[in-house]
């Protein structure tokens, strides 16, 4: 016990002194107001907070969520197809696919694709 607590210990001061020697080298030494503020949502961090939101950002976002698990589901399927049984891994990828294509087409029929 005495061992691990050691090799911990090292660990964070080891840690320690690497955060320390980059904070010091780091080229970074001019603190700009402008370039310290937030800028990716592309809201103004100084104006009102409560402006209405679009629904349109929030929808497309979902939606990539989506598409982007789908893609993290289909591709171990892909990789267990030489060791599966090739008809009940047919019918399992085919109740997949058909899920979100009905799921696209959900979406396409109200309006939840059309930008403008």
């Amino acid at each position: 016990m005495l061992l691990i607590m050691n090799i911990l210990l090292i660990i964070m001061i080891i840690s320690l002194m690497i955060m320390m020697i980059t904070s010091m080298l780091s080229k970074k030494t001019f603190y700009d107001r402008e370039k310290n503020s937030p800028f990716e949502c592309g809201f103004d961090p100084k104006g009102k907070s409560r402006l209405p939101f679009s629904i349109r950002f929030f929808l497309i976002a979902v939606i990539f969520l989506i598409f982007d698990v789908e893609i993290v589901l289909m591709l171990p399927m892909i990789l267990i197809l030489k060791i599966s049984n090739l008809f009940n891994w047919f019918i399992l990828s085919s109740y997949f696919i058909i899920i979100l294509i009905m799921g696209l087409y959900y979406e396409w029929k109200f309006g939840a694709l059309n930008w403008l």
